[in-house]
């Protein structure tokens, strides 16, 4: 029996008891963001802080360790400890990984955390806010997927009243859920996909928001479970309707007194952003195809990243290497008050650790440098001809995942934020799903080419 088990309990462990907690849950996440763990008694405590619990990384998808390897401790970070809202005897704690007495680089979680460091050693911290999108769906008998409301499905469903009511039982104790861990929800509506929604809560340091959206992910997918669905966060689930982002919603804070150094009261350029806040916008816009990569990471990102496709009309998507004022258009934008820029390339799918790290290093090259991204877009850029995007000097993102990973192997920045191991072990793999994907046969080319000729 170890010693700690008979050391006088922590006075965290002492309040998760008056709690009702009975199991710990040390939670780390695999290359996609999804959380993984053992589950540990509260006695246990002492022994789980200290990074009793091991795992093999090689059973986790992504990481590169083979079998033969020390296996990876998981480390729990007290302040993120928070008990699960549909079942109070179980706490939750995000979790650094560690390997050989030291933090392991190919975390996902410690690779968020040098760039925290980076900019901390320049004067910076990072805040986020990610406005949730997502789809709440249910199986059908023939192996399909359909809504839960049974009503007719309208053309334009965007913020319709009738179908978030119809939701409403699940939806409000997800929100209330949310409450109950101070994320402070602000608003929620029905989307324009069917059965899609959107939460918007509270940014937060961008260590903790990228805690707290994979623990939404996951608590969201068990509160619509209770209610007969299941919460999804592929971007595209209906090829004529609008996808589902995670817009990263960003600034700089000063450390010390909060201050965002993004806000800017006479801002020549009229969007409300500091000198600090164009440099950095400028680093994005010059890493943004790799970072592209990160933030819309799978297959079917891109085809929520197109122009038209919905029923709606245009999909709302981002398709341009620009930025702009308070105008969706634009990949990046620069919301009405300004003081903050808005990632609109980034969706439900993305391992928020790596792509906000992708995004902070981005920004404080351009801040090192004082790179400017030019004057904004105020146009609706959708409406502009090749010929015009072409004289604006204006490209569009990647158009495939293989084209953004072309452009993440080019870019130096992937490999100095990720570092050397988990920057080939992740393309390694995502070229893997690619290949996949482009060497199966699907449904559109058998109904279209199996009897054209």
């Amino acid at each position: 029996m170890n010693s700690n088990e008979h050391a006088t309990p922590s006075v965290q462990q002492q309040e998760l008891a008056a709690a009702g907690v009975e199991y710990l849950l040390p939670s780390y996440v695999d290359l996609h963001g999804i959380p993984k763990s053992k589950m540990v008694p509260l006695s246990h405590y002492g022994r789980m802080m200290g990074g009793s619990e091991l795992c093999t990384g090689a059973a986790l998808e992504g990481i590169p360790q083979d079998v033969s390897e020390e296996e990876v401790a998981s480390h729990p970070d007290p302040d993120s400890c928070r008990v699960l809202p549909w079942n109070s005897k179980v706490a939750w704690f995000a979790s650094d990984l560690w390997c050989r007495g030291e933090p392991f680089s190919a975390c996902s979680r410690n690779i968020l955390k040098r760039a925290v460091s980076r900019a901390a050693d320049m004067g910076y911290a990072m805040k986020l806010g990610v406005e949730a999108e997502f789809f709440v769906l249910q199986d059908t008998p023939d192996g399909g997927y359909a809504p839960l409301s049974a009503r007719h499905h309208l053309e334009k469903p965007a913020y319709d009243v009738a179908r978030l009511m119809d939701n409403f039982p699940w939806i409000s104790n997800l929100v209330a859920a949310m409450n109950k861990l101070g994320w402070g929800v602000y608003s929620f509506d029905h989307e324009d996909g069917i059965g899609q929604f959107e939460i918007d809560f509270n940014y937060f340091d961008v260590l903790a928001m990228a805690d707290n959206y994979v623990f939404f992910r996951w608590m969201a997918n068990e509160i619509a479970r209770q209610a007969g669905g299941f919460a999804t966060f592929m971007p595209k689930p209906y090829g004529d309707r609008a996808g589902s982002g995670a817009h990263f919603n960003v600034s700089l804070a000063d450390p010390e007194t909060g201050r965002n150094l993004f806000a800017a009261d006479n801002d020549p350029r009229g969007c409300g952003l500091s000198p600090l806040g164009y440099h950095f916008v400028a680093g994005v816009l010059r890493h943004l195809p790799a970072i592209c990569a990160v933030v819309a990471p799978t297959v079917n990102s891109y085809k929520r990243l197109i122009l038209r496709g919905s029923m709606s009309g245009f999909t709302w998507a981002p398709v341009f290497r620009c930025y702009g004022n308070n105008n969706r258009t634009n990949t990046i934008r620069i919301p009405l008050g300004g003081g903050r820029m808005e990632l609109r390339a980034a969706d439900s799918s993305c391992n928020p650790y790596l792509g906000s790290a992708m995004v902070l290093m981005a920004g404080l090259e351009g801040i090192a440098e004082k790179l400017d991204p030019g004057d904004p877009h105020l146009d609706n850029m959708y409406l502009k001809s090749p010929e015009e995007l072409a004289a604006l000097g204006i490209g569009t993102l990647p158009r495939s995942l293989d084209e953004a990973l072309t452009a993440f192997a080019a870019d130096p920045l992937s490999k100095e934020v990720f570092g050397p191991e988990m920057y080939q072990s992740w393309l390694d793999y995502k070229m893997q799903e690619w290949t996949s994907y482009a060497n199966h046969v699907g449904d559109w080319e058998k109904k279209r080419y199996l009897k054209m000729f």
